[in-house]
């Protein structure tokens, strides 16, 4: 722990958390208009920058200025921006690596219903188009929203990719399948590393096209194949390793539970499960990120809500589960695994 761990709470930090939006907002705007893409093609002049970004002359240096402030952008002497080395490795669409799908999603879908935390706290109801069974069929109705939320959980998995391949024994298995796999960056990032493994990712079929033109143009269709269906109803598919990332949180308990018994049924003897989420610390005293992704699921959900890595544990564990590893795999996610 340090000194800043133990340094007093201000009024100057109460009033900086209660305008934190601010700085969301402005980076939500950013992505949204394309700033970091147009400078990765080559630094601009306000003017330059203003006309690419499609924004009026009032408000526009003092929002690019922002974001040098924010320490997204850079400015010479000249007045020319460019992007800082992270945001033009995270935030120019031409690339790879690039995670502001994620922050499109939180822009169009998570910012404006957080408005709606009170409402949500007073009446244990979610503010969204949740629905009693499955509401990511709600979500996937609406192309729009089926490629805002698709292109969001690419971005996040790319986050998450590198150490999920890089710390599990790969080595030992043959197959794997994603649960809830959206776009299939994960498999794709697992199979990148490692060339001996097979599989693919299940999903609801609306996401299947999105699934294979994905696969398709990271150049895996030979080796990962999309598997349909709603395991909310549906059984999962068979492999030698399963992978549920940031999908239980979004059901109540009991749900949970079952998804929990379906992968020990459809591994096989031998096989593996890997979950991995945004876990609240066990103490339950200083994951903000954690908490505060469950009060997303009580805003978006049903039922929804985070847990410790403990509570995990114990439900695997509940389900038939044994030599459980909980492992960290960024800062705010951990991973669980676990033999069947």
């Amino acid at each position: 722990m340090t000194s800043m761990d133990n340094a007093p709470v201000t009024a100057d930090h109460i009033v900086g958390l209660g305008k934190a939006f601010r700085a969301s907002k402005a980076l939500f705007s950013a992505v949204e208009l394309g700033v970091f893409t147009a400078l990765a093609k080559e630094p601009r002049d306000l003017e330059a920058l203003r006309t690419e970004a499609g924004i009026s002359e009032r408000g526009a240096r003092d929002f690019f200025d922002s974001l040098v402030a924010l320490k997204l952008l850079e400015r010479d002497e000249a007045g020319r921006y460019r992007n800082t080395p992270q945001a033009d490795l995270y935030l120019d669409r031409a690339k790879a690596t690039y995670i502001g799908g994620e922050l499109d999603h939180f822009n169009k879908r998570g910012y404006p219903h957080w408005h709606s935390l009170t409402a949500a706290l007073r009446t244990g109801k979610p503010q969204s188009v949740a629905s009693a069974g499955n509401y990511f069929l709600d979500v996937y109705s609406d192309q729009a929203a089926l490629e805002t939320y698709t292109e969001g959980m690419t971005s996040s998995a790319r986050l998450v990719a590198p150490a999920i391949a890089a710390r599990f024994p790969w080595h030992r298995y043959r197959t794997v399948v994603d649960i809830g796999t959206s776009q299939g960056a994960l498999p794709v990032e697992i199979a990148r590393t490692h060339p001996h493994l097979m599989g693919g990712g299940f999903d609801l079929p609306p996401v299947r096209l999105r699934f294979e033109a994905y696969v398709k143009n990271q150049g895996f269709s030979d080796r990962l194949s999309f598997h349909p269906g709603d395991f909310l109803h549906d059984p999962l598919p068979s492999a030698d390793v399963l992978i549920i990332g940031r999908v239980l949180h979004n059901w109540d308990l009991a749900t949970k539970m079952m998804l929990l018994a379906k992968a020990y049924d459809a591994l096989p003897p031998a096989g593996a499960l890997v979950v991995y989420e945004r876990m609240i610390d066990n103490d339950r005293k200083s994951s903000a990120a954690g908490l505060l992704a469950s009060l997303n699921m009580l805003i978006m959900t049903e039922g929804g809500f985070d847990y410790t890595s403990a509570d995990l544990v114990g439900w695997m564990q509940n389900s038939g589960f044994r030599d459980l590893r909980v492992e960290p795999v960024t800062n705010e996610l951990s991973m669980v695994m676990g033999a069947k």
